[in-house]
This record gives C-alpha cells, sequence and structure tokens, in this order.
C-alpha cells in the first residue's frame, strides 16, 4: 500500500492493526465470519478450498502486496475459503468499512484493486478448467508451472510446499503427485533434489499443461 498519499496512510492506520503469524498458523478458516480484509506485507499464504474433512484444494498462493477476504468490503459475511501461512508472515488486518472509505475517494487504489481482482479471477478460471477438463499429468504440469513463476522462484517456494501441498495444486493424490513427477524426472522435464522441483523443460511443460 505504498502507493497511498500521506492523508490516506494516516486514515487507514487507525482502521488496520498488524500480526505476525507463523508458518503452518491459520489466518483464517472458511465458514467463518469475516470481520476483517488481510493485507499481506510479507511472507507466504497458501490459499485453499476445504472439500471435504480430509480433503481440499489449493487455489493460490498469496505473496506481499496481495489481499484476502476482500469480498467480505461488497458484503460477503463469511470467509469462502481458508488460509495458512506457508512462511512466517506480516499481515495488516483492516476493517471492511476504512477500506471501503479508502475504496471510494482513491481512484489509483481503486484501480490497482480491481487490476489484482482480475487476475485473481482469470487464474480461478484456468484453475476450473484444469481440475474438470485435464488428465492427472495435465493437472500436474499446470500446477508446477504456476507455482514455478518467478515471483515465488524467487521465494523458493517448493522449499514451503509438501508434497501433499503440490498435489493439492493440482487436485490429485500425493501419490500420483509423486508417480507424475518421477515420470518428469524421467523424461528430463524436471530436476528434484529434496523438497525442490525445477522445471528445466518448460516447452514440453507447457505443451502437456495445454493439452492436458
Amino acid at each position: 500500500m505504498n502507493q497511498l498519499s500521506d492523508r490516506d496512510q494516516e486514515f487507514l492506520k487507525h482502521k488496520k492493526k498488524q500480526l505476525l503469524y507463523s508458518k503452518g498458523e491459520n489466518l483464517f478458516k472458511q465458514g467463518a465470519f469475516a470481520t476483517y480484509v488481510m493485507y499481506v506485507q510479507s511472507g507466504l499464504v497458501k490459499v485453499y478450498l476445504q472439500t471435504a474433512p480430509n480433503k481440499s484444494i489449493n487455489i493460490r498462493i498469496a505473496k506481499p502486496g496481495d489481499f484476502l477476504a476482500f469480498s467480505s468490503v461488497f458484503g460477503a459475511d463469511f470467509y469462502t475459503y481458508s488460509t495458512v501461512a506457508i512462511k512466517d508472515a506480516e499481515i495488516c488486518m483492516i476493517g471492511k468499512e476504512g477500506l471501503r472509505e479508502l475504496l471510494q475517494s482513491n481512484n489509483e487504489f481503486a484501480m490497482r484493486i480491481t487490476t489484482n481482482n482480475f487476475q485473481c479471477e482469470a487464474h480461478l478460471f484456468n484453475l476450473i478448467s484444469s481440475i474438470s477438463q485435464k488428465q492427472m499429468r495435465g493437472k500436474l504440469a499446470t500446477a508446477l508451472i504456476y507455482l514455478s513463476a518467478d515471483e515465488f522462484l524467487k521465494e523458493e517456494i517448493f522449499s514451503h510446499l509438501t508434497r501433499q501441498d503440490v498435489a493439492e495444486f493440482a487436485a490429485i493424490t500425493t501419490e500420483s503427485a509423486i508417480r507424475f513427477l518421477k515420470e518428469f524426472e524421467k523424461e528430463s522435464m524436471v530436476k528434484l533434489n529434496g523438497k525442490e522441483i525445477e522445471i528445466i523443460d518448460y516447452p514440453r511443460m507447457e505443451e502437456i499443461a495445454q493439452k492436458g
């Protein structure tokens, strides 16, 4: 929120509070009452849907500069997904009314939020398409490409994820993810080193992701 004017910063100062979340700590749970919008100042946060008592689908990784639970500003009373810190995170909790006032008074800030929400929406459509139409190899390839974006690699994203996490980004079982990762390695598409996964043949990986 560095692009805000001193006046807007001062306004928000009285509408927010800072909290530190340790790795593995939940920020909020799906279905809980949505009291705040959250802004990631540092760290990484996994966003996921709980689809069954012991089953979930990972939606995205929230990085510094991202908002969480923004729909609550426009009337959503309950959190529609769950979040957990996968890296120690500094979170700014902002009152919904205060943020709504800021959006109405700062067009540049509102445009930035609209752009960010559009990007999240596009990612969700891609995720739905992947889950509903692709075979398991295609689902995993799509997830690996998403997680291998430069913005995540600089955070050493795979060091913060288990193989189960990776599997849940692809909506497949952990066993299947491990098996296909080994296949990708044998086919010289990825390099595996402990928890690290490095794509070394992007054209082939993208072909698998596109063909499903």
